[in-house]
C-alpha cells in the first residue's frame, strides 16, 4: 500500500510545519516597520515570540528561549528544526505583476480572506487586505519573497488566533487520514468484488492499454453560437476507416485552465477504436482566460458563467454534429447514444449533462463552513453562488453515459442533485489529487450516485495534473518529499485508457465482450506487478463503501 502509517505521521507532521510557516508568514496589518514580536493567541491566553529570535535561528542556527518552548511544544525534532531553518530564508521567485493580479481576483481574495481569519490585525478585524499589502511588498522587495522578509515588511504587534489555525491543520489532517482509511476500504471492497466476479483469463484477451487498430485523422473546427454570442474552437478526432455500424461519439470537457489539446492522446486512443472524439475549447475556463488574468486583461481566473455555458458547449457541438451528420459523415453518427468525459471542472459538466442539478442550499451551507475540511475546489465551487439562484436544466438526455475525472462537484450537486443522475456514470478519483482530494469529490459523491449502474475507480498516486507537466520549481519541491514517490504517467493513463474504453463499450455499445474489462478482476490483473495499483468498484460495494464512511466518521 502507498500510504503506511509512517508516511501518514509524516504527512501529517509536513502539513503541521507547513502550516506553521504559513502561519509565521502570513501576519497582517498595513506595513510600516519590522515586526518585533508575534502573538499567539489560544483563548484567553496569549504568548509572544520575539521576531529577532527567528532572525538569529535563521542566520546561526540558535534556539532562543522563547522559540524553544514551541518547538518542545510541538515536540519539533532536529531534522525538523532544520526544515523549518532553510523555510525561513528560502526566497521564492515569482512574478510580482501576476501574484498581485490573482490576489486582487475573486478566488484570490477567497483565499486571502480565509487566511486572514486566522492572522488578524492589530485591531482583531481579518487581515485580509493588510495579508494582500505585506506579500506584495515582501515580493517586489529586493530581499525576495522569503518568510523573513515578510517579517521586515510587518508591523509589531501580530496576532495569530491558535485556535483556528489548529483548525486548519485538523480540517488538513482529516483528508490526509481518510485517503489513507479510504484507500484500503476500497482495495478490500475490489478484492471481494473480484473473488465474487466471473472468472476471466485476462491474459488472453486484447491489450486494452494499447491503441486500437483504426487510423486516426484530426481536425478543427471553429464555431459561432449566435445565441450566446460565443465562439468557440473543437478539436475532432475520427478514425480514417468506419467501424461497422454507426460510429459512436464521445466529448471530452477539459479542466479549469487547460485546453482541447491536452486531450490529444486520449483523444487519439478512443479514436483508435472507431470513436470519433470532439474536444471542445471553453472560453472564460480554459487557458486563455488564465492568461488574460495574469497579463491583466481579465480580473477573474474564470468566469462566473462558465457553470452554465460549458454544458451548453457541449449541447452546441452535439446540435453540429447532427448539422453535419449527413453532409460530412454520411448519417454515420450515433448522436442519440453519445458518451461525455470530463476532467475536473470539465467533471462537473460532465455531471450536468448527465442530469445532476445545482443545489444552491447545499453549497451555501458548504461555504459557510469554513474548511471544515481542506477541500481546495471549494474555492471554484463558491464562485457558484454568485449567479442568480434559479433552476438551471442543463441536462442533454442524447448523453447517455459519463466518465468524470477528478471532478468539481459534491458541494455544487449534493446527494439531491447527484440523485438525479439515472444514466451510467463512472467517477475517478486519485490518491495524490490535493486540488479535488478523493475523499470529498469522488467517494461521498459515488455513494450519493443512485444510478443502477455506477462505477469508482481509484488510482494510486495520481494527481489533479500530471507532475511531469509542472514548472521545474514545483516539481523539485515535490521530489524534495523523500518519502514521496511518484507514478509514471503513462501507467496512470495506461489504467484510465482502459477503463474508458471498457465503460463507454458497454454503457453506449452493450458490447458485452468488453464487460469483463469492467470489473474489479480487471483492475486487479492490470496492476498485478506493480507499485501503484488502481482498484475498481462498482453499486454492489455501495453498502460496504457506506458502513466505511461511518465508521470513519465515528473515529472524529
Amino acid at each position: 500500500m502507498f500510504f503506511n502509517h509512517q508516511t501518514s505521521s509524516k504527512w501529517r507532521r509536513k502539513i503541521q510545519l507547513i502550516l506553521l510557516g504559513i502561519a509565521s508568514a502570513a501576519l497582517t496589518s498595513l506595513p510600516a516597520k519590522a515586526a518585533e514580536k508575534i502573538y499567539f493567541q489560544y483563548g484567553p491566553f496569549v504568548r509572544s515570540l520575539e521576531v529577532s529570535s527567528l532572525e538569529s535561528f535563521a542566520e546561526t542556527g540558535a534556539v532562543a528561549p522563547d522559540l524553544q518552548f514551541y518547538f518542545d511544544f510541538l515536540k519539533v525534532d532536529k531534522k525538523e528544526q532544520q526544515g523549518f531553518r532553510e523555510a525561513l530564508s528560502d526566497r521564492s521567485q515569482v512574478n510580482l505583476v501576476q501574484l498581485s493580479r490573482f490576489l486582487y481576483t475573486s478566488m484570490g481574495e477567497s483565499l486571502l480572506n480565509q487566511f486572514g481569519s486566522y492572522i488578524r490585525t492589530d485591531a482583531g478585524i481579518n487581515g485580509k487586505y493588510a495579508l494582500r499589502a505585506a506579500i506584495l511588498l515582501a515580493a517586489s522587495d529586493q530581499q525576495g519573497l522569503s518568510l523573513l522578509n515578510l517579517f521586515r515588511k510587518y508591523p509589531t504587534n501580530i496576532h495569530i488566533d491558535v485556535k483556528s489555525s489548529l483548525t486548519l491543520s485538523k480540517a488538513a489532517g482529516i483528508v490526509v487520514d481518510a485517503t489513507k482509511f479510504f484507500t484500503e476500504a476500497i482495495s478490500r471492497l475490489s478484492e471481494s468484488e473480484a473473488q465474487n466476479g466471473r472468472a476471466t483469463n485476462f491474459s488472453a484477451l486484447p491489450d486494452l492499454t494499447q491503441s486500437g487498430s483504426f487510423k486516426v485523422q484530426k481536425r478543427r473546427w471553429q464555431l459561432r453560437d449566435e445565441k450566446r454570442d460565443r465562439s468557440f474552437y473543437v478539436d475532432l478526432y475520427q478514425p480514417q476507416t468506419w467501424r461497422s455500424g454507426q460510429t459512436p461519439v464521445i466529448v471530452i470537457s477539459h479542466g479549469l485552465g487547460s485546453r482541447p489539446e491536452d486531450f490529444d492522446k486520449r483523444a487519439e486512443y478512443l479514436a483508435s477504436y472507431g470513436y470519433v472524439v470532439a474536444v471542445p475549447q471553453h472560453p472564460g475556463s480554459d487557458t486563455i482566460q488564465s492568461q488574460k488574468m495574469r497579463q491583466g486583461l481579465s480580473r477573474e481566473v474564470f468566469l462566473t458563467e462558465e457553470f452554465i455555458d460549458r454544458p451548453l458547449d457541449i449541447t452546441y457541438v452535439l446540435d453540429e454534429l447532427e448539422r453535419r451528420n449527413q453532409s460530412e459523415f454520411s448519417g454515420r453518427l450515433n448522436l442519440q447514444s453519445v458518451g461525455v468525459m470530463g476532467h475536473s471542472l470539465g467533471g462537473y459538466t460532465a455531471l450536468a449533462l448527465a442530469g445532476a442539478k445545482i443545489d444552491f442550499a447545499n453549497l451555501q451551507r458548504a461555504c459557510s463552513n469554513n474548511l471544515e475540511y481542506l477541500d481546495l475546489s471549494l474555492f471554484i465551487q463558491c464562485q457558484l453562488l454568485k449567479l442568480p439562484r434559479e433552476t438551471y436544466n442543463l441536462q442533454d438526455r442524447r448523453v447517455k453515459a459519463v466518465y468524470a475525472l477528478n471532478p468539481v462537484n459534491n458541494s455544487i450537486f449534493g446527494a439531491d442533485g447527484l440523485s438525479q443522475i439515472a444514466i451510467p456514470t463512472m467517477l475517478e478519483a486519485g490518491t495524490y489529487d490535493l486540488a479535488t482530494p478523493a475523499v470529498m469529490e469522488q467517494v461521498r459523491s459515488f455513494n450519493m450516485l443512485t444510478a443502477p449502474k455506477k462505477y469508482l475507480a481509484l488510482l494510486e498516486g495520481q494527481a489533479h495534473v500530471d507532475f511531469s507537466k509542472l514548472n521545474s520549481g514545483l516539481q523539485e519541491m515535490i521530489e524534495s518529499i523523500s518519502y514521496l514517490t511518484l507514478p509514471s504517467p503513462n501507467l496512470l493513463n495506461s489504467y484510465s485508457n482502459a477503463l474508458t474504453l471498457a465503460f463507454f463499450e458497454v454503457s453506449l455499445l452493450e458490447n458485452e465482450t468488453y464487460r469483463p474489462y469492467l470489473q474489479a478482476a480487471y483492475t486487479e490483473y492490470l496492476s498485478r506487478d506493480q507499485e501503484f495499483k488502481v482498484f475498481l468498484i462498482g453499486a454492489e460495494s455501495d453498502r460496504g463503501l457506506e458502513q466505511a464512511s461511518q465508521v470513519f466518521r465515528s473515529k472524529l
